[in-house]
């Protein structure tokens, strides 16, 4: 049962919050009426504190737990906020580590507009892409100058970190999202529902980050195959045997090596181990976990296979590495005023 927590704040535009809840929902529903065995999703607010929580539209949210009592998710929606996000932004002293937290532990984390604010504010988006309404634009490259601001693009997406311009694009956002939860069906069902207009598609108004250590995307019109790298990145972490992926995909192992050769230019394992080696890459650089324990979290057991694996790709080890890119980053911080 996947977790998708909701973060609630004041000032926030009600309709970041209740348009995906509605559209997740939706699809829920629709999923379960073809399969009864679908999955049901654990959809839940939090704040802060556990006080009511006022919305723009003078709404009133009062949130199911606090970001204490949340527990790990799976997926996280932080809202829009109105008018100039900053005071609200700089003082929050719970969202911020909280956030880091959930990305150290996996979570794919979204941002609408605004909201965007808090992830840029945690250190999450430094070195990565990111959109937020174009209002915005000139005051947001200023505050965050370490972060690749996409001012052309709707959404952006750096591994599990997504940023969406405006509700509208949240929107679409959350269709892709309702894919990767069931499928494209379901997706097309939702999105026939909520936006009657011919929408362009999700690829063509968004800016993805790199999925590979050589610079290629996973996009192409294999959709078995996209399915397959979809699940390989939501399950990167744990003993994988790649014949069992192709039988859940109902190919044989042969077909399936061939098949996403053909689409990615890879193989399935070596794209594991991509996938594997960029996480490990990010958790090296923004986390305080061992380097067995990252080790653990991207799917290896053993330490020395990691280790050369690593090595193999980088030509560094991971402790080199770390060692590295902290120094940079220390010294990029220890100038900034």
């Amino acid at each position: 049962m996947p977790t998708i927590t909701f973060v609630l704040c004041d000032h926030m535009l009600a309709t970041s919050t209740t348009l995906p809840i509605e559209m997740l929902r939706a699809a829920e529903s629709a999923a379960q009426g073809r399969d009864r065995h679908a999955a049901t999703l654990h959809i839940q607010t939090a704040a802060i504190s556990p006080e009511r929580v006022e919305t723009r539209a003078g709404l009133s949210f009062t949130p199911a737990c606090t970001l204490d009592q949340a527990g790990h998710s799976d997926m996280i929606f932080l809202p829009a906020l109105w008018r100039n996000p900053r005071p609200l932004v700089r003082r929050d002293t719970v969202l911020k580590p909280w956030l880091r937290r959930q990305y150290e532990e996996g979570a794919t984390i979204s941002a609408v507009g605004t909201g965007c604010c808090f992830l840029a504010e945690a250190g999450l988006l430094n070195g990565k892409p990111a959109t937020t309404h174009w209002h915005y634009f000139d005051q947001f490259q200023k505050d965050y100058p370490q972060v690749q601001l996409k001012r052309q693009y709707f959404i952006t997406q750096a591994g599990s970190l997504y940023c969406a311009a405006s509700v509208n694009a949240l929107a679409d956002l959350t269709v892709h999202f309702i894919q990767r939860l069931y499928n494209k069906p379901i997706a097309n069902h939702v999105e026939r529902h909520f936006s009657h207009e011919i929408r362009r598609a999700y690829e063509t108004t968004s800016y993805f980050e790199s999925d590979t250590l050589d610079g290629t995307t996973r996009h192409h019109p294999d959709e078995e195959i996209v399915q397959a790298q979809i699940w390989l990145q939501d399950n990167y972490g744990r003993d994988i045997k790649l014949s069992q992926v192709a039988l859940r995909f109902e190919m044989s192992v042969r077909s399936f090596n061939r098949r996403f050769k053909s689409a990615t230019g890879k193989s399935p394992l070596q794209y594991l181990q991509e996938i594997r080696i960029e996480t490990a890459k990010d958790l090296l650089k923004t986390s305080n976990l061992s380097i067995s324990e990252i080790a653990y979290r991207v799917g290896y057991q053993d330490m020395g296979h990691f280790t050369g694996l690593f090595k193999k790709f980088l030509a560094t080890t991971p402790s080199d590495y770390r060692s590295t890119v902290r120094a940079k980053l220390f010294s990029v911080d220890s100038q900034s005023p």
